[in-house]
């Protein structure tokens, strides 16, 4: 190791280059450009025979090192004269290189086997995933890297153009251009990396946890104008989401819509059946299941209309012009399908800062893993996807729920799983009537789903997230028309809380579970 090291931050002319990529977008514009410059290009195995067939003149890795590509390619650029030509100090290793028929690489254009997609195939096993891990990728990419100081590396196809730009007519490039180069080649590989441990680790919360995500969009600002936002997606993540929804129309997603989608399109997955979610402010505002996709939506928009304006429209079925002209009567953000006709497409097309956002089919949630920041780390959960079911439910009262009551419940428990805490719920035939999220006092949130309620709270059900600490609340609906109550049960004065709901006529049941949701 180099004693007082000192960096090279002069302009670097470029003579000789290394090009190896799986992607080849755009390399036969490079390779041209590079010819035309009497830039020389070694080449490996299928980029070379890529070039080639472009009618470009690539000398073979292998005939300069005089050893073959062996043991199905596993083998090929780990050779002392390659990684010598690239790691080489040209102003302190010009002997060794001389010495050792070693000619320097100024540029490596290289990127690497998409592991992310090869793990995302429905029959790929560890056997297939760690064949394809590239080696003799990464090992060229952090050497030319590390040797900022004379060599370029290039890990990007929409880099080119921009190298390019910044190549001078001697063929020199600056050092604040290898610098960023650099910088963005150490991000390519250690996102490579962290993919492949993520794969391979045994444990999901194992004693190092790493993540890596690329850049999706710039958005103009954050939750608020002063906040500087930008939205980033998992490598190789094909699943229905927010990201990777093709946008019909509309402006472009902002963080507090991206916010919203994805707490829709979450609450929408709970559902089998015909259903549509409204969301406001990442709070579920109106839900509805049913037989007929226009009658869903009308249930779940007039559940809270006055909230539902300006909210977030998800739907699990196609959408028709039916349904788009009814939506179009009043103001929302988006509207979220599996698919839209063309209809439906142009009668939207008139509200031009309407987001029309088509996820594909739209599955059960899978069980991932939850990450927020917090000072000084993260923290991180996995996802609720429990399912609660009737064989779950415990009748503790007197009075006995009907077996539509029972449904009635297991829909709002799936709704009230994407309340903010303190959450509760009240629900009457597979339709959301009041919602009451995000308080500090559970009597509080009472006090608002009721109000939220009205007149259709009349034989409705009250779902809670978390157990009821007094029989304050239960007291608070007497009279009201709630029939029965759903709770997770668990405190120490469940006695109190069901004797109050005798005392009223209440029917109560306990889950044995809660659902907060911070």
């Amino acid at each position: 190791m180099l004693e007082n090291p000192k960096l090279n931050n002069e302009n670097v002319k470029i003579n000789r280059a290394l090009i190896s990529v799986f992607d080849k977008t755009g390399l036969d514009k490079l390779a041209k450009e590079f010819v035309s410059r009497g830039i020389e290009i070694m080449s490996t195995g299928g980029s070379a025979k890529f070039l080639r067939g472009k009618n470009i003149k690539v000398t073979d890795v292998s005939d300069y090192t005089n050893f073959p590509e062996i043991m199905d390619g596993r083998v090929k650029t780990i050779n002392p004269l390659v990684e010598g030509g690239i790691l080489g100090l040209r102003d302190k290793h010009a002997k060794d290189a001389k010495d050792n028929n070693i000619k320097w690489i100024d540029i490596v254009i290289c990127n690497l086997y998409p592991f992310s997609e090869t793990i995302s195939k429905n029959d790929c096993d560890q056997a297939l995933a760690l064949e394809n891990v590239d080696i003799g990728g990464p090992t060229m990419i952090r050497s030319a890297a590390k040797n900022v100081g004379w060599v370029t590396i290039i890990v990007d196809p929409t880099d080119y153009d921009y190298l390019l730009e910044n190549l001078n007519n001697k063929n020199e490039i600056d050092f604040d251009s290898r610098s960023f180069f650099s910088a963005k080649a150490f991000g390519h590989t250690a996102q490579y990396d962290t993919i492949i441990h993520n794969y391979l680790k045994p444990e999901k919360l194992s004693n190092d946890f790493t993540l890596t995500f690329t850049k999706h969009s710039e958005m103009r600002y954050g939750e608020n104008p002063h906040q500087a936002a930008a939205a980033y997606t998992i490598s190789g993540d094909k699943s229905n989401n927010i990201l990777n929804a093709k946008i019909h129309q509309g402006k472009k997603l902002s963080y507090n819509n991206i916010m919203d989608g994805d707490a829709a399109l979450s609450c929408l997955k709970e559902f089998n059946s015909t259903a549509c979610v409204i969301v406001k402010h990442a709070n579920p505002c109106g839900v509805a299941l049913g037989a007929n996709m226009l009658n869903v939506y009308k249930r779940a928009f007039n559940a809270d209309s006055l909230s539902a304006f300006g909210g977030i429209i998800a739907i699990n079925q196609p959408c028709d012009d039916v349904l788009a002209e009814e939506i179009s009567k009043v103001f929302v953000e988006i509207v979220l399908a599996p698919a839209f006709t063309k209809k439906s497409l142009d009668i939207f097309s008139k509200k031009k800062n309407l987001r029309v956002l088509e996820v594909g089919n739209i599955h059960s949630r899978e069980q991932l893993l939850e990450v927020r920041n917090v000072v000084g780390g993260v923290i991180v959960q996995e996802t609720d996807t429990s399912i609660l079911s009737e064989e779950n439910l415990q009748v503790v009262t007197k009075n006995k729920p009907s077996d539509n009551d029972i449904k009635t419940m297991l829909f709002g428990w799936k709704v009230l799983k994407h309340v903010k805490s303190n959450g509760i719920l009240i629900v009457k035939d597979n339709t959301t009537v009041g919602v009451g999220a995000g308080q500090v006092s559970r009597v509080d949130s009472v006090d608002i789903a009721m109000k939220k309620s009205g007149e259709s709270i009349k034989n409705s059900i009250l779902c809670s997230d978390a157990f009821f600490p007094f029989r304050d609340s239960i007291d608070k609906i007497a009279g009201s028309g709630i029939k029965a109550v759903l709770q997770p049960g668990g405190s120490v004065r469940d006695d109190e809380v069901i004797s109050a709901c005798n005392e009223h006529g209440i029917a109560m049941i306990f889950t044995g579970q809660r659902c907060f949701k911070h």
